[in-house]
């Protein structure tokens, strides 16, 4: 009953996009960009939506100021169609890139192309003969220009990742892409957005007791994940239509502050100070009538919806994929169960832990105490976790140390073990002194001035780092004028990264991608731009809407002309050693 109830929902939530389907503005069908290829040849390229084509024959150019001339424009390979209006042509779908020679031109001029264009939608929909116009700065001459023979002969979906998973959507079957997005939210489910998820999901399941059944941890498991599914796929419709995510609205520190609260309150519970519960004639009235729905499964619901858009709102490369493909074709319908289907795979292992949670459980003894307050500690370090994007890092350090050394004392750490101490007894005085060295190692490195948590100790390295080059040092861009100055004048190629203090993949980014002596050797070959989008104004919205993006974390390349490299654009979180070779290719122009 409750899979269709949440069905319905989400059918309600898409039906109106879905059935009010209307043609795109032809702008958005057929989106114009050009870029300059050297001082005589300019590349015009149009992202064709998926279900929209355009005709090869209708294309006319003109270029601005008068002195200069266009030569004959070099055409890719196209799809031969049998048209109703025009009998038998050749039209492009997807994309297509047409290069036109340009005589009169100098390196460093500013040229205005001027094009027309028609196309149709494949629902019977043609558009009149279309104008669009661009500006382009003409590059320096090459030595030798590519000859025409060189021109690809098909079309491109797109190089970067994000392109090509928003083309799994246009091209699969129904069945085909919500398996691929199960996949892909399987994969996302090990990152470090889902990972507060689990204290979050164990803890509900601890609360209820050492009566909870295999059967009654499932479904409180799975109205969570559901909760936090329908979510995923809500907000994710509405971000491919607003071209923004909600979750980055909620994420200032009134919200994160008390969400962690109620985090703190609910550890507290679990450490015995108090018992959270209705009081008790509201607690008498509804208790029949909650034990006859089996238990509060829409508060648990909630709990996922709620942790869907405070805990896990960073983007990786699925979810920008599938945003990207609403946002391109307005189906609502596949893109907003795709979304559903990437935040069931993401689920799924956090149904496995709420099931397993309950082997975990002692049936009665004091076990069932060490229980509930390591499950307490857990939604602690939630609680912490939550609002450290906030805090001053002096105190995100000090709120570590404090919850590894308190559960350390608690474990017996300095106190002297009975003479005839059993295994178990010495097991977690072994981990507690472990603990209590840790937390103490932060706590000399916060004295000492350090600031990263994982790193505590840095700091009496000094002068003997072993670092092979400098740290990456970017240059802060707040706005599209300031972005567009900073690629004028950079004559090297350049790396814009897309970042927010409360985006958790971007700080993985910093701490172990960038911090590698490798990649930060070939990151201060180039001009190293950063975007801080933590406020989510207008300005920063317009960055992200200028590339398309969805929110952080977000990588964009441009070669040293200042035209970007689309096929090297990384979304979401990569290690070293997957955005080395990316880096490679941006600094030797590949």
């Amino acid at each position: 009953m409750l899979i269709r109830i949440l069905t319905l929902l989400l059918f309600w939530t898409t039906a109106p996009a879905f059935a009010a389907e209307e043609p795109l503005e032809p702008e958005q069908a057929f989106k114009f960009s050009v870029r300059a290829i050297d001082a005589r040849t300019i590349e015009a390229r149009w992202q064709i939506t998926g279900g929209y084509y355009m005709y090869r024959e209708k294309f006319r150019f003109s270029a601005e100021p008068a002195t200069l001339r266009l030569g004959t424009p070099v055409f890719p390979k196209g799809e031969v169609h049998e048209d109703e209006n025009f009998g038998k042509v050749e039209t492009y779908r997807k994309e297509v890139k047409i290069l036109l020679p340009i005589e009169g031109g100098a390196a460093g001029e500013t040229v205005t192309l001027k094009v027309s264009s028609q196309g149709c939608w494949d629902k019977g929909v043609c558009y009149p003969p279309t104008p669009q116009q661009a500006k382009v700065t003409l590059a320096a001459a090459s030595a030798a220009p590519a000859p025409a023979t060189a021109v690809p002969t098909t079309t491109s979906s797109g190089g970067d990742e994000t392109s090509q998973i928003a083309g799994i959507l246009k091209g699969a079957s129904f069945w085909v892409a919500l398996a691929t997005f199960f996949g892909f939210g399987l994969l996302l489910s090990f990152t470090p957005c889902v990972f507060p998820m689990v204290p979050i999901l164990s803890g509900i399941i601890v609360n209820h007791g050492h009566a909870v059944t295999h059967a009654r941890a499932f479904t409180l498991s799975l109205a969570y994940v559901l909760g936090m599914a329908l979510t995923y796929a809500a907000v994710g419709v509405a971000a491919g239509f607003s071209g923004t995510l909600l979750s980055s609205a909620l994420q200032n520190a009134w919200v994160l502050g008390g969400f962690a609260l109620v985090f703190v309150a609910l550890a507290l519970s679990m450490f015995g100070f108090y018992e959270l519960q209705l009081p008790s004639g509201l607690q008498s009235r509804l208790s029949e009538k909650a034990n006859k729905q089996g238990g509060s499964l829409g508060a648990i619901a909630l709990m996922g919806a709620l942790s869907a858009l405070i805990v896990g709102p960073c983007v990786a490369a699925p979810l920008a994929g599938a945003l990207l493909y609403i946002a391109q074709t307005r189906d609502a319908w596949l893109g907003g169960w795709a979304l559903f289907s990437l935040a069931l795979g993401m689920g799924a292992p956090l149904i496995l832990v709420g099931v397993f949670s309950r082997s975990l459980l002692p049936k009665t003894g004091p076990w069932m105490n060490a229980v509930s307050r390591f499950f307490g500690v857990l939604l602690l370090a939630t609680a912490l976790w939550l609002v450290s994007p906030v805090l001053p890092a002096w105190l995100a350090m000090l709120g570590w140390a404090a919850l590894l050394i308190v559960p350390a004392i608690y474990m017996h750490a300095l106190d002297p073990l009975p003479t005839h101490a059993s295994g178990w007894q010495r097991l977690w005085k072994g981990i507690g002194v472990v603990l209590l060295i840790a937390g103490g190692a932060i706590l000399v490195g916060l004295l000492g001035g350090a600031r990263d948590p994982l790193q505590p100790l840095s700091f009496l390295r000094g002068g003997t780092a072993t670092a092979v080059s400098p740290a990456p040092t970017f240059q802060r861009v707040k706005s599209v004028a300031e972005l567009d100055a900073a690629l004028k004048s950079a004559a090297r190629p350049v790396m814009l990264d897309f970042y927010a203090d409360w985006c958790v993949s971007c700080k993985e980014m910093e701490k172990f991608t960038f911090a590698d002596p490798k990649v930060a050797a070939q990151m201060n070959k180039m001009l190293l731009l950063q975007a801080d989008v933590t406020a989510n104004n207008d300005d920063d919205k317009a960055l992200l809407k200028r590339f398309g993006l969805f929110g952080p974390p977000g990588i964009i390349f441009f070669d040293a002309k200042g035209a970007e490299r689309t096929e090297l654009r990384v979304v979401g979180y990569q290690p070293a050693e997957q955005f080395l070779p990316t880096l490679d290719r941006a600094t030797a122009g590949k």
